[in-house]
């Protein structure tokens, strides 16, 4: 009997929906996890709505906070009502227009210079090339930390001028985002409409990534 509760909490430490790692800690770190074809629903009925949101492309930073935040409150098993989701995104398009604006300049002149660089066109392509895909996955983390930590009270200034200290304090976790990003990226080129769950996907790993399991023990032996 005691073995099928070890293997019942290991699976549930896995899932997010186990206790914390404080073994005195008698509630879930992650109610809405509990039940993984629900959360499965819950990220593809959210990725709907980041992409309704992110229609205009200059959108795309408020559409990335609205379901970050949705997200966590289900995972926390606060309300999460759409209704929400909705208030988010239409207060976090003041000031994400104009990021996501800025960023779609930013990418525009990146995947230009890629293209020429393999092209031939420009001295040193190859160079111009990975100092464009490098660009580009740094515009994409900035995107990704900047919406995970957007609140209407922190604003996107509060959650830029953050940026440098998630980095520092969670490279690993840094890379995890880019690489989701890059998963996402590919997905949706070989399937556009692969790009709704694609969305949904990237919303979770922002709300999951700082709690992985891993990090939460270098919090805590800080």
């Amino acid at each position: 009997m005691s073995r099928a509760a070890d293997r019942a909490a290991r699976r549930a430490a896995l899932s997010g929906s186990g206790p914390t790692h404080d073994d005195s800690a008698t509630t879930a770190r992650f109610p809405g996890a509990r039940s993984a074809f629900g959360l499965l629903g819950e990220v593809l009925l959210i990725g709907i709505m980041m992409a309704i949101v992110s229609l205009p492309i200059i959108t795309i930073p408020a559409a990335l906070a609205a379901g970050v935040r949705h997200l966590r409150r289900y995972l926390k098993a606060d309300d999460s009502a759409l209704v929400w989701f909705w208030r988010d995104a239409r207060d976090s398009l003041l000031g994400g227009i104009g990021i996501g604006a800025a960023s779609a300049v930013i990418a525009a002149v990146l995947a230009l210079d890629i293209d020429l660089a393999g092209s031939g066109v420009l001295p040193g392509g190859p160079v111009v090339a990975v100092v464009g895909w490098v660009g580009l996955a740094a515009l994409v983390l900035a995107l990704f930390l900047a919406a995970g930590r957007w609140s209407p009270k922190v604003g996107w200034l509060g959650a830029l001028r953050g940026i440098p200290g998630a980095v520092r304090a969670d490279p690993a976790g840094a890379a995890y985002l880019v690489a989701t990003g890059v998963f996402a990226g590919v997905v949706t080129w070989q399937l556009a409409p692969l790009v709704i769950p694609a969305l949904g996907c990237i919303a979770l790993a922002i709300v999951a990534v700082p709690e992985r399991p891993r990090r939460s023990r270098d919090v805590d032996d800080a």
